[in-house]
Order: structure tokens, then sequence, then C-alpha cells
């Protein structure tokens, strides 16, 4: 069985778009409903160390499918491109998706909807 990972970035906790979200109970929803396998918060993964992060999280095959809730996908693909490439992580298995500007049901809802069509 596929392992599916979930990080959240949250620009720092300081952005205004992620005041309305309790990120906590985001990633504890998911999790106790079994739509991942882990769940990890990261205060800006754009930032070096997000790099470094990003690469030792995914070295090896311990994780199959990796899905960002952060900012716009587009951005996390060129962003995070030399992390993933360093990991020897296919970047075909990171999805990314915005949950800017979403209180906590709604940032869980649109993760809902990706982790069951995926």
């Amino acid at each position: 069985m596929a392992k599916k990972g979930l990080l959240l970035c949250v620009c720092q906790g300081t952005c205004p778009s992620f005041q309305e979200m309790d990120i906590f109970e985001v990633g504890n929803t998911l999790r106790r409903e079994k739509l991942i396998d882990y769940f990890a918060i990261h205060p800006q993964l754009c930032a070096r160390d997000g790099d470094i992060f990003l690469e030792t999280l995914l070295k090896g095959d311990s994780t199959d499918k990796l899905y960002v809730a952060a900012c716009d996908p587009l951005m996390q693909t060129k962003m995070f491109r030399d992390a993933l490439e360093k990991a020897g992580f296919d970047p075909k298995n990171h999805v990314g998706i915005d949950i800017r500007n979403k209180n906590t049901e709604q940032a869980i809802e649109a993760l809902k909807e990706l982790l069951t069509e995926e």
C-alpha cells in the first residue's frame, strides 16, 4: 500500500492567509480518518532549511506520495524541484494544494477531496 505523507507549510505562522485555520486540527482530522500515513508542519518550506527538511524526509522509500498544503501548487513545484531531485523523489509524486485564505473546515474538506480522489 502506498504511503501518503502530508506537510502543512504555514508561511511562518504570521501570514494573514492562515489566521482562520487551526493547522493542528486539519492534520489531526486527516490522520484520525487514516487518509494519510503521517503529518508534519513546517514553518517555511521555501527557506533553505525547508530544502534540508524535504531532502531528509524523502530519502529512501518511506513516502510514495507527498501532499503539501501551503501556497500555489505551481510555485511549490518550482521551489521544491532541487530538494526533490537531491532526495531521489519523483516530482510526479508531489501533489501541492493551495490552502491559503481557508478556515479549518474548508482546508479539511479541500484536502479530503484531494486525498480520496488520488
